[in-house]
């Protein structure tokens, strides 16, 4: 497995997929803003969070029948941010039916609750998340698991009651494959069965088979087949489909599709298929699993893929199915499949985008501006 020196890849990967743009904020081309919104019949809700290092929230915007976005309110989650970027997907997650959402104080070491209404959030309780430094989250029927990326990084799993609340499965921390490893994203896979893991210093995948009680295995260790696996999301036929950064080299990053065996190996199906762009570090999959898009943070832009029986197909031979605001840091797709979202912290905005079914081209909408330096995760309903 190529390595690259260990302050060089830390160097490359903070520059390109955990950046965290300090530059004024500029609107995306008819992007609402924070305090102004759109009109528009809300049929929809997209959630991020300002992980403010003074004060966490999520901030809920409306979308609209034509997806485009309408600021609609800040919601505390009464815990701390980090105020930079967290170098992670799934920093928020909705639960299947949408009614909660899950948020992580990345310097407060907790996990947030939310009742979700609409775009409107109740908060029903913070617990703590079993490690330091959460970045991460994935949830699965009455199951939620968190990416703790600190000290010892770990994987800790919570039961989820009638009513929202958290309550952490007594003896369920897990290790990853060692120390140091620099984790990226947690993700239950669609049976709910297996928990996966990237680990961006070390080009590896972890699996945990997840039993009847809720308790993850040991972990499996994986190679990955590119370097730097970042984001990942499953099809709705258990593919996984994995961003590769590749340590921020230009135009040189890819994404890579593997079949996942009963004893949590990870069979390569396709093989760091370039994305001719920059640092992919953010991946969404359609509900029909036949099309995926990964966010190029250092291109602004996001390349689509064609998925068929697990086999990926770039979209378009330039990479740019869709262009975004500068650095994009995650990516997510609403619940019917028609809007992607991709949150750009170099504009501190959403870029939004139509999904033509049949071939999945992207076309440009009215998106949101006017968030706050930090900001990460993205989360759509």
């Amino acid at each position: 497995m190529m390595k690259i020196p260990r302050l060089a890849f830390l160097t490359l990967t903070l520059a390109a997929c955990a950046e965290d743009a300090t530059s004024p904020a500029m609107r995306e081309p008819g992007a609402a803003s924070l305090s102004k919104g759109a009109s528009g019949n809300s049929v929809g809700a997209v959630f991020t969070l300002s992980n403010q290092a003074a004060g966490n929230a999520v901030i809920a915007f409306s979308r609209s029948s034509d997806g485009s976005l309408t600021p609609a309110g800040s919601f505390a989650t009464l815990g701390n941010g980090t105020g930079a970027g967290l170098g992670s997907q799934g920093a928020l997650v909705l639960s299947d039916d949408g009614d909660f959402l899950y948020a992580v104080n990345a310097a407060s070491n907790t996990i947030t609750s939310f009742a979700v209404d609409g775009a409107s959030l109740t908060r029903i309780g913070t617990v703590p998340s079993g490690g330091t430094l959460p970045i991460s989250l994935t949830t699965h029927g009455n199951l939620v698991y968190v990416l703790n990326a600190g000290g010892t990084e770990n994987i800790t799993g919570f039961t989820v009651s009638a009513s929202g609340a958290l309550a952490m499965l007594a003896g369920s921390t897990r290790p990853l494959s060692g120390t140091g490893v620099m984790p990226a994203e947690i993700g239950f896979d669609p049976s709910g069965h297996w928990l996966v893991v990237t680990e961006k210093g070390t080009n590896l995948i972890d699996t945990y088979a997840v039993g009847g009680n809720g308790y993850a295995s040991a972990p499996v260790v994986n190679p990955s087949a590119g370097m730097t696996p970042f984001g990942f999301a499953f099809n709705q036929k258990g593919v996984l489909i994995v961003s590769e950064a590749f340590g921020g080299a230009v135009n040189a990053s890819a994404v890579s599709s593997y079949t996942l065996g009963g004893d949590g190996r990870l069979d390569v199906v396709s093989a760091s298929v370039p994305t001719t762009e920059t640092a992919a570090c953010w991946v969404a999959v359609t509900n029909n699993g036949k099309f995926a898009y990964a966010a190029n943070t250092g291109s602004a832009s996001v390349t689509g893929f064609d998925v068929n029986k697990a086999n990926l197909t770039i979209l378009d031979a330039d990479g740019r199915t869709g262009n975004t605001g500068t650095t994009p840091i995650d990516v997510a797709m609403s619940r019917n499949s028609q809007f992607l979202y991709a949150l750009t912290a170099g504009s501190h905005a959403i870029s939004a985008f139509g999904v033509r079914r049949n071939d999945g081209s992207l076309s440009t909408t009215q998106g949101a501006g006017g968030l706050p330096v930090g900001t990460v995760g993205l989360a759509a309903q």
